[in-house]
């Protein structure tokens, strides 16, 4: 079930081999699954993002549409 709340912080610890577990209210939030696919957005002065790779799919449709 998709979270009601707007917003959400969390800590993730990251593990001896740089991994990183997205915590439960974020992945409900955003419909994150198992076999999901994320990106990772990095920007030296900005910080990181994680978004879930599906919503680049709209995007490249709209690129590829005309």
């Amino acid at each position: 079930m998709t979270s009601k709340k707007n917003k959400y912080i969390g800590v993730c610890k990251v593990g001896e081999k740089g991994q990183i577990v997205i915590p439960k209210e974020a992945r409900d939030m955003f419909e994150i699954n198992p076999g999901d696919s994320v990106v990772v957005l990095c920007d030296r002065k900005k910080g990181m993002a994680v978004v879930k790779a599906d919503v680049f799919d709209t995007v490249t449709e709209s690129i590829f549409k005309k």
